[in-house]
């Protein structure tokens, strides 16, 4: 399963990635739109700073991208080549399937992006 200490658990779940100890987030759901893209300044255990430089989640939009091309492709198997609809239908299910996971993709995309540049180290914990 998915521990602590794990890339995957990092992007996954939008903790920490230096000591996967709490979200990222200010809200963990995506979903509520208002809050899509508000951040915590900084983790309350290790201090990490989420916001490395102004514009440092602008590179999350190239991994938006890839994570966005595979939902796609994933969308379009399954329609097209596992249950056969016809193209027309295919390309509604890969449209909304983009609109539906947009809030999850620009989320996990963020979480891949600066877990690209901070790598896990739990001896940055402080315990209080």
């Amino acid at each position: 399963m998915l521990k602590k200490g794990n890339k995957l658990y990092s992007i996954l779940t939008g903790s920490c990635p230096r000591c996967h100890q709490e979200s990222m987030y200010t809200d963990t759901n995506p979903y509520h739109l208002g809050s899509l893209f508000k951040m915590q300044e900084r983790c309350t255990h290790c201090k990490t700073k989420y916001k490395i430089e102004p514009s440092f989640f602008y590179g999350a939009m190239y991994v938006s991208y890839a994570v966005g091309i595979a939902f796609a492709v994933a969308a379009f198997v399954i329609a097209f080549l596992i249950i056969g609809t016809s193209l027309l239908n295919t390309f509604i299910a890969i449209v909304v399937t983009m609109v539906v996971f947009l809030p999850f993709i620009i989320r996990l995309s963020r979480n891949i992006w600066i877990n690209i540049f901070i790598k896990y180290d739990p001896g940055t914990v402080q315990i209080d």
